[in-house]
This record gives C-alpha cells, sequence and structure tokens, in this order.
C-alpha cells in the first residue's frame, strides 16, 4: 500500500486523501496542545512558511494519547495553533497512534522507520515515559511521543523519522534537501 492510499478525516468530518499530496515533499506530525514540545508548532509554521511554495506541506495529526495533552475538541486546537501559533498548515481530525486503534497511516509510517531512541535531556526524561507507553500499547507501541515527524519524498517514500527531541534546525535541513 502506497502513502497516498491513505484517507484521513478533516476537523469537519469530511474525507482526505494522503493522495491530493502526491508529488509534495510532506512532513507528517502528531501533536498536541499542552505539551513539552508544542512550542514546535513555531518552527513547524517558519519551516512551512519559507517552504510551502517550493512543494512542502507539514500534515498535523492532534494526538490525545501521552499523558492527555491533546485535550479539547478539533476547533478548540485548531484554535489554539493558529491564535497562539499562526499555523497555516494542514490540521485534521484528532487521532489515536498507537494500540488497537492506531490511525493504520501512522502505523505504516512508524513500521518504515521504527524508533531510533530519543536524545539530549528530554529525551532522557522520555525514556522512562516511553517504557509505559510501551507496555500500555505492546506491539502497538509506533509513536513514542508527541511532535514525531516523518519527513516524506516527493514520490511518497518515506525518508526520515525525527523524535520530538531532535533540534528542529534538523529538521528544517533535511526538509531543504528533499526539497
Amino acid at each position: 500500500m502506497s502513502i497516498y492510499d491513505y484517507t484521513m478525516e478533516n476537523r469537519d468530518g469530511s474525507q482526505a486523501s494522503i493522495g491530493d499530496y502526491a508529488g509534495k515533499v510532506l512532513l507528517i506530525v502528531n501533536t498536541a496542545t499542552g505539551c513539552g514540545f508544542t512550542p514546535q508548532y513555531e518552527d513547524l509554521e517558519a519551516i512551512y512558511a519559507e517552504y510551502k511554495d517550493q512543494g512542502f506541506e507539514i500534515l498535523d495529526f492532534p494526538c490525545n494519547q501521552f499523558a492527555n495533552q491533546a485535550p479539547g475538541t478539533d476547533e478548540e486546537i485548531h484554535e489554539f495553533c493558529t491564535v497562539k501559533f499562526g499555523t497555516d498548515f494542514p490540521q485534521f481530525k484528532k487521532i489515536e497512534v498507537n494500540g488497537e486503534n492506531a490511525h493504520p497511516l501512522f502505523a505504516d509510517l512508524a513500521t518504515q522507520k521504527p524508533f531510533g531512541g530519543f536524545k539530549g535531556l528530554k529525551g532522557m526524561a522520555l525514556k522512562t515515559v516511553q517504557k509505559a507507553v510501551d507496555k500500555e500499547f505492546g506491539d502497538k507501541a509506533y509513536i513514542k511521543w508527541n511532535f514525531t515527524k516523518f519527513l516524506i519524498d516527493r514520490d511518497g517514500n518515506v525518508i526520515e523519522r525525527f523524535e520530538p527531541t531532535v533540534d528542529m534546525n534538523d529538521v528544517k535541513k533535511a526538509v531543504a534537501a528533499a526539497l
């Protein structure tokens, strides 16, 4: 199955196809509004603003599976992101990325690019949490925390996975190289 075969729900409940983004470089991210990594929205928007005219899209999928850090309705989440961070990239309906109800897109992405470990001081702190998440979801613990990012090339290939502890400048460099 190609990444372009997956469908998602827009915030309004209508269906969207990842295939609508074929031929573009994509950064697919699971996000949360109440996380220590939430300020990454600012960096994501800056990367998006710089590269969107070159065929780049960020696809934002809020997820409340990590310490309930994405509370609220889809519209409340969207309003928070647009008001606080000025986000302009597509944001979809809240989903699950782990467990029995994990969206197949995230299961596929994580299978293609498995978890490579957290980095830095924040990474050390997240290791304990990761073990709890892994226990909770068992073999379906695809994503380890909020703001995990998958970089997709123009042909729909997963070329890189960035854990939330990766420096956003490294993400930006990888996006620029993929373009």
